[in-house]
């Protein structure tokens, strides 16, 4: 299973269609920054939403949300703004300080939903949550601030491993349960071939940091925001000596060419790849499309050795509106229903997982075309625990900035496991809890 097309070259191309996006993203931040709702009825009630997205073209359940809420509310028309996913948190945070108008705002996760809010930037739908049931909303609890909420959830993801069934079985390696990251790290190792322009890595890390902490804090108990990152060390040890025996891309490769993670996997370049429950949509699409022709299945998200339980981390998505939005009535109206069941019946039939818990939603998930149907890919979305990826607080995002530039520092080697760990200790100590 050795691809014809070499990684780097993918990502490069990838790169190239890329920059295509970034000029349709200019143009379209500044067609809504500041220019609020848009077109108004004969009424005088706007029928345009704006709505912040990243990377429209790959993320499919936007578009299935979109449109059954056009559908839903005739002459109603949504106009995303669409934002490379790597630059979104940084894009939206810039927005949002220049007094943009867009009307809703996606909630790509917790940690910036904590700078919004804390910032008086989310306007507060307390109200929306406390008159509707909720009771079946996973990842709610997320949200609460001081008992006050400013964005609702629409779907609900945590992480597990996805794998290339084909060079599984040319390699011998049968999974019928969860494994351990021993086991892992081996079949990395197994199944890493060729070199140069035809190297296919054994596995692949994605460079955001919860690949590795998030993970290690959900599995050994470990707080986030305590200042004492020790329990990080098995998991960078196991990650590094991974990427020096040439089993996984490594980090400062990926980082220079902002490699895509859905390129790795699509295109055979990895063989195994730990990755969110959001990616299953993209996937089905790009197998539905003819673009990737992978033979791919999950399987629980690697357990520490002697764990008894699968446990895992996730993070909810969600909607809020913008404090300054001159459309508020219609924005209100999209959260609302972007977390009901018609939402949820909507991203069900692209593959996204959510937040809605229904057991209906759930069979019919698994009845799309072209998702895996084995025991263990279905045992994979039964974890016996969701960890939070990100605990929120009004230090959230302020630990995760330096958590992030250690991270990012360890991977490429400018520090040591041990040097790293103790700049997180004593930079979140000093320069936050302080």
């Amino acid at each position: 299973m050795i691809p014809s097309n070499p990684p780097k070259a993918r990502v490069r191309r990838h790169l190239v269609k890329t920059a295509g996006v970034a000029t349709a993203l200019a143009l379209a931040v500044a067609a809504c920054g500041g220019g609020g709702s848009g077109e108004t009825a004969e009424g005088g009630g706007s029928t345009t939403l704006t709505i912040t997205v990243w990377n429209l073209a790959k993320t499919p359940e936007f578009t299935a949300l979109f449109d059954a809420f056009e559908k839903a509310n005739p002459g109603v028309t949504v106009k995303p703004a669409d934002i490379l996913a790597d630059d979104y948190p940084e894009k939206v945070t810039t927005m949002l300080a220049g007094g943009d108008k867009t009307d809703v705002i996606t909630m790509k996760n917790v940690t910036d939903y904590s700078r919004y809010s804390a910032r008086g930037q989310l306007l507060d739908i307390t109200d929306m949550v406390k008159s509707t049931d909720t009771s079946k909303l996973a990842g709610l609890d997320a949200f609460n601030v001081n008992d006050s909420y400013f964005a609702l959830p629409y779907r609900q993801d945590f992480w597990l491993l996805y794998y290339n069934k084909a060079m599984f079985d040319k390699a011998n390696i049968k999974l019928d349960g969860p494994i351990t990251w021993d086991d892992y790290a081996k079949y990395a190792q197994q199944l890493s071939q060729g070199d140069g322009n035809q190297k296919v890595y054994g596995t692949y890390h994605h460079t955001w940091r919860s690949v590795i902490q998030a993970i290690s804090a959900a599995q050994t108990g470990g707080d986030q925001l305590s200042g004492d990152y020790n329990f990080f060390a098995d998991q960078y040890n196991m990650a590094l000596s991974l990427q020096k025996g040439g089993n996984a891309l490594d980090f400062g490769t990926a980082t220079a060419q902002q490699a895509d993670y859905r390129t790795m996997f699509e295109t055979a370049a990895t063989a195994m790849m730990p990755m969110g429950t959001w990616y299953i949509s993209g996937i089905l699409e790009a197998k539905e499309k003819g673009e990737s022709q992978v033979d791919w299945a999950l399987a629980p998200m690697p357990q520490r050795p002697g764990a008894t339980d699968v446990t895992t981390f996730g993070s909810p998505t969600a909607f809020a509106v913008n404090k300054r939005s001159e459309n508020a009535d219609l924005a209100r109206k999209f959260v609302q229903f972007a977390a009901s069941k018609a939402g949820a019946e909507a991203i069900t039939k692209v593959g996204v997982v959510p937040a809605l818990q229904d057991p209906a939603i759930t069979e019919a998930y698994f009845g799309l075309k072209g998702m895996p149907a084995d025991d263990l890919s279905k045992k994979a979305f039964e974890p016996d625990k969701v960890v939070l990826e990100m605990p929120v607080s009004d230090k959230t995002s302020d630990v995760d900035t330096i958590l992030n530039e250690e991270h990012q520092l360890i991977m490429v080697g400018d520090k040591s496991v041990a040097e790293g760990i103790k700049s997180m200790n004593d930079r979140v100590k000093s320069e936050v809890l302080n």
